[in-house]
């Protein structure tokens, strides 16, 4: 093609910046805006992940890397079918990808779930995390709580619920979360898989770092420690798997430590139900004893047990939000496309519109999937590159031009510097690597002082 691609990716986190970094590598003369709703990169890398998992957020490393790019630009704090409408952008660019993710919490249709103490995990990350945009305070006064899910979130915020709060004030936490932590009079967290340990789904890695605190002490229960031809066939395909099993079954059989708190990990226990009341708020969880048939499912048998807890948190798998005037799968969380083509209502392909990322194939997978997808999204855009729809505004300044005249405070690469730098010179002082700053004002300001 003749003129110079114009792109804009909605969402900075991974999937969108790996869009962006594989597109100019493959069109060294394409320029990309990664627009996001956040005044900071990196979506979940920084607001999903939890803040003693320091291995995982060096991931951090390589894609400030991408963003150094000078055809790449980062544009935060504008809110894509929110702050402007995908119709006001389409003139300053030849083709938008959208990678908005998934953040919102799966639901559970159990009686019960909506009652006071009963959680979406999701909510629970963002506090801790210190997103701007979920309430600073969090009513940490369970002495037993419950979670449900066998994947790493699940893990996450069991470990982040039994820990004590010291343990955790090396990392990046802000400083109410500690506050808050530092409160909690837990003394029993307990995680329940529907199904059995040969179909769990967290990594191995994550598995061991709920047994790294010397105030908790891991007890797994014996009654689920089961498996069928089809565990036994998964855990020889997948040395991951067997990792796990083989540290569940260690644990299992170990004699117990005395420690303060205990986090307790119960298999083929499917929730039934959520007891207490508006007024009492949480006061149990019912669970449904479950059997495999086999094959590596299960199914209920009819013999169910009540825990006394006194909050829920249920870990069992994230949504994407729609976007205004996008077309949008309810059911499955995604936005409809072909190869990374965004379809409408009918089927057919909305001319310049991509999808890559979660909101294209649902929460699943890891870093390795989100840059193949990446990938495939990228080649059809490549492929359509002589038919798309050419933007009228090309330059550059145009597009900030606009977002000045909407008066929007919009926030970018070299304002997120500065707020890298002030975050981690918060923390220096008392040896810790950062201090996030929290509300969504403050983070503009700073991103916004010369």
């Amino acid at each position: 093609m003749d003129r110079a691609l114009r792109v804009a990716v909605v969402g900075a986190g991974p999937a969108g910046i790996y869009a962006a970094d594989i597109l100019t590598k493959a069109a060294p003369a394409a320029t990309v805006d990664i627009i996001d709703r956040l005044p900071t990169p990196y979506g979940l890398i920084r607001y999903g992940v939890a803040p003693d998992h320091p291995r995982i957020k060096e991931i951090i490393t390589a894609l400030h890397h991408v963003l150094e790019d000078p055809r790449i630009r980062f544009i935060g704090n504008v809110d894509y079918g929110v702050d402007v409408k995908p119709e006001e952008l389409t003139p300053f660019y030849d083709a938008v990808v959208i990678a908005t993710g998934a953040d919102r919490d799966r639901e559970l249709d159990i009686p019960g779930i909506e009652l006071p103490g009963s959680h979406g995990a999701a909510d629970f990350v963002s506090w801790y995390d210190g997103h701007p945009d979920v309430p600073r305070e969090w009513p940490l006064t369970a002495t037993k709580v419950a979670v449900l899910g066998a994947g790493n979130v699940a893990v996450d915020v069991a470990r982040i619920l039994a820990k004590t709060a010291d343990e955790l004030l090396e990392t990046e936490i802000p400083d109410n979360v500690y506050r808050g932590l530092l409160a909690s009079p837990v003394t029993d967290v307990h995680l329940f898989s529907r199904r059995g340990p040969g179909q769990v789904k967290f990594t191995p890695m994550e598995l061991r770092e709920l047994d790294e605190s010397p105030n908790v002490e891991v007890v797994v229960h014996p009654e689920g420690m089961e498996f069928d031809e089809g565990s036994l066939a998964a855990i020889r395909a997948r040395r991951s798997l067997k990792m796990c099993v083989d540290t569940l079954q260690n644990w299992c059989a170990r004699d117990p430590r005395d420690r303060p708190r205990r986090l307790h990990l119960h298999f083929l226990q499917a929730p039934a139900a959520v007891l207490g009341s508006e007024e009492t708020g949480v006061t149990g969880l019912r669970t449904e004893t479950q059997e495999l048939t086999g094959d590596g499912s299960v199914r209920g048998t009819g013999e169910f047990t009540d825990w006394d807890v006194q909050a829920v948190y249920r870990a069992i798998g994230y949504l994407s939000r729609p976007i205004a005037d996008l077309p949008f799968d309810a059911t499955t969380g995604t936005i409809p496309h072909d190869a990374g083509r965004v379809l409408d209502l009918d089927g057919e392909r909305v001319p310049g519109l991509y999808a890559t990322g979660w909101i294209k194939r649902g929460p699943v997978g890891l870093i390795g999937h989100t840059k193949k997808d990446a990938n495939e999204t990228v080649t059809s855009l490549l492929a359509d590159a002589d038919t798309l729809p050419a933007a009228v505004h090309r330059d550059p300044a145009d597009v900030l031009g606009y977002l000045d005249q909407r008066g929007l405070d919009y926030t970018t690469w070299d304002g997120w510097k500065r707020l890298d730098e002030h975050e981690v010179g918060l923390g220096s002082p008392h040896g810790r690597k950062r201090v996030k700053v929290v509300p969504r004002h403050e983070m503009v300001g700073i991103s916004r002082s010369s």
